[in-house]
């Protein structure tokens, strides 16, 4: 956000990045919603192990993921990363994901990243306090995914996905919307291959 992102913070009054009732950074209403459990989802493209979603891509789920994506809310990226704590322990609790496992970001392009002041997801994995590997990430020439087909978001990520090193513990892919799939099963089997142990992915939403 830097230095006008901080100015504007003083003087403009903030807005629920939820629903854009003026107040506080999450309204009650936004903060209850974000707090439903995490269900299971089932995405066209499967990327091999169970995926979780906290919330469908609608309501106060789109709109936090639009405000720390695309308008550089740096303070909801850490409400959202004790929401994705609470989720993580919900799982745990459940036997649906095992304690303490390490979380992989999703990956992104690079310049992306820069882009929006550092990964959005990649820093709602650190604000949970658990361990983070942020080893994955999108070779440049990878297209958009929002306007793709499901063909071609299949397309797109085959041999796009980076990986620096395999994480050595278990592991869970962490990403901010699953669609079709294709991102999280191109982690997955980038993952995989390379001798990880992956066992779930987990969005933020489910569009």
């Amino acid at each position: 956000m830097g230095v006008l992102g901080d100015f504007a913070e003083l003087v403009l009054p903030r807005r629920c990045a939820g629903c854009a009732a003026p107040g506080e950074l999450l309204c009650p209403a936004c903060r209850v919603a974000l707090a439903a459990p995490p269900a299971r989802v089932f995405p066209p493209t499967s990327p091999h192990v169970p995926v979780f979603a906290l919330g469908p891509y609608a309501g106060a789920h789109r709109s936090v993921v639009l405000e720390m994506k695309e308008r550089d809310n740096l303070a909801v990226r850490r409400h959202v990363g004790a929401v994705l704590a609470s989720a993580l322990e919900y799982l745990e609790a459940r036997g649906d994901i095992p304690h303490g496992a390490t979380l992989v970001p999703a990956p992104t392009r690079p310049s992306s990243a820069r882009a929006r002041g550092g990964d959005p997801v990649a820093q709602c994995c650190r604000a949970t306090g658990r361990p983070v590997a942020p080893v994955l990430w999108l070779a440049e020439r990878t297209a958009d995914q929002s306007q793709l087909t499901a063909a071609q978001r299949r397309a797109n990520m085959a041999g796009a996905v980076r990986l620096r090193a395999a994480p050595k513990a278990t592991c869970i892919v962490v990403d901010d919307v699953v669609t079709t799939g294709a991102t999280l099963q191109g982690s997955v089997e980038k993952l995989l291959a390379h001798g990880a142990d992956v066992a779930a992915c987990i969005a933020l939403c489910a569009a």
